[in-house]
């Protein structure tokens, strides 16, 4: 099917309207949060204090996504999307309100990028079930696609932005320029319907609780999903421990502290998930999505993370992240599609919120884990007469960045091998052919 002809679907056409929304408000957002960071940085000039609030955003997200889901099932998702952009909103301006009359503190931002994860955790899961019922099936894909897309690109180009603009405008006028993105996310969804699953009768009358057992028993009673869910946040974990936990501090320690070569690898992660994003939009992922999820992540593990194992120069770790972070859009779309296609519309809300707390929490503990396992262990270990050195040496080299090199040779082979048990198990191998895609009526809100 065409482009043109994907586009001329009503559902598909509105979708794009919200998305495009969504997309300017996270690019404001994210330049916004970046400002934040560097303004931060500036106030404290410890590491500690980033790494914090990079802690505190995961923190109620990950606590409250079960409730958002259930919240999700019982009342408009259109509702629950707007909300969550408002949230951001009165926050972008209460930060404001501080920073213009001299009172802003650090501490302000990590409670301000905690209070910003509760509102996703309301938003996300509702965003993602409403793109169920307001698109084809068909073009699940390449929806999911381009919000992987929105967000590969706001993480490229708002810290470029927010580079360029705030010795003219401020942090103050990047939260003003923040603010009027939001105008963009509001409008679509105030004037677009978003279709709303049928609802059982006892839905509303159930209990928080019980609904997450319903949630949780749906998962467990279907093997082919519970296992993808483990799978999928055994790869998280992996990521978490290497990509997001040392790749700059490995570039860094490797280099001699060469900022420029952090910058080059971290534009080179960018580019290609942007590119990546492109390219699964158009295409739209292949017809059995478990491979998108199963066999691109082996690739994407296996050579991405084993070239910046063995990578010792700048070019090598740029070529490793840009494969690395070309596939993802396309494992994050795949797996986001099978779950819309495999559970009905009136409980992904609350399945949603599941999945994405157990799939997310993988990831602050691989940042946990990795400062420890590169710092006490294996960073001291791969020194040269270590106790590693004469083993690994030859493939990951000696001295500052070495151990962490080997942390990446870790991930390549964990990554690789948690990726190839999704095949040897049949349930997972076979979700799509053993679940039936759901089938629901309708109601518009």
């Amino acid at each position: 099917m065409t482009l043109h002809a994907v586009f001329q679907d009503r559902g598909m056409r509105r979708f794009t309207l919200i998305w495009l929304g969504q997309m300017l408000s996270m690019f404001g957002t994210a330049t916004t949060r970046f400002a934040l960071i560097v303004w931060a940085y500036q106030q404290t000039k410890q590491a500690t204090t980033l790494a914090l609030i990079g802690f505190f955003s995961f923190s109620l997200y990950i606590l409250l996504s079960p409730v958002g889901g259930v919240l999700a099932d019982r009342y408009s998702r259109k509702r629950l999307i707007i909300l969550g952009d408002l949230g951001a909103a009165v926050l972008t301006v209460v930060l404001l309100i501080l920073y213009s009359s001299g009172n802003l503190q650090v501490w302000h931002l990590y409670v301000s990028t905690a209070l910003v994860g509760a509102f996703e955790s309301f938003q996300v899961p509702a965003y993602q079930s409403a793109i169920t019922l307001l698109i084809p099936k068909d073009q699940f894909a390449r929806a999911n696609a381009m919000r992987s897309f929105s967000q590969q690109a706001s993480d490229v180009f708002a810290p470029i932005f927010a580079g360029l603009v705030m010795g003219i405008i401020g942090l103050g006028g990047i939260m003003v320029v923040d603010l009027l993105t939001f105008t963009f996310a509001i409008v679509p969804l105030l004037r677009i319907p978003i279709p709303q699953p049928a609802r059982a009768a006892h839905a509303a009358r159930e209990r928080m609780g019980e609904s997450f057992r319903a949630g949780w028993q749906y998962i467990r009673q279907r093997p082919g999903l519970l296992g993808l869910l483990l799978i999928y946040s055994g790869i998280n974990l992996m990521a978490g421990l290497t990509y997001y936990g040392v790749l700059d501090a490995m570039v860094l320690a490797r280099t001699g502290g060469d900022q420029t070569a952090m910058g080059a690898v971290r534009a080179a992660l960018g580019a290609g998930g942007v590119l990546g994003g492109i390219v699964m939009s158009v295409w739209g992922g292949p017809k059995r999505k478990i491979h998108g999820v199963l066999g691109i992540c082996a690739i994407s593990f296996l050579i991405g993370d084993f070239a910046t194992a063995i990578g010792r120069i700048t070019p090598v770790w740029m070529f490793a992240a840009f494969v690395g972070t070309f596939f993802i859009p396309i494992i994050v779309s795949c797996n986001r599609t099978i779950w819309q296609l495999k559970v009905e519309p009136a409980l992904q809300g609350r399945i949603f919120g599941i999945q994405g707390t157990l799939q997310t929490l993988s990831v602050p503990v691989g940042y946990l884990l990795a400062g420890p396992l590169a710092d006490q262990v294996l960073e001291p270990a791969m020194r040269e007469g270590g106790a590693l050195a004469g083993i690994f040496g030859g493939l990951v080299g000696t001295g500052a960045g070495a151990g962490m090199g080997l942390m990446f040779l870790g991930t390549a082979i964990g990554g690789f091998g948690i990726a190839m048990l999704g095949y040897i198990i049949p349930a997972v191998r076979n979700v799509e052919r053993d679940l039936p895609d759901f089938s629901a009526p309708t109601s518009t809100s």
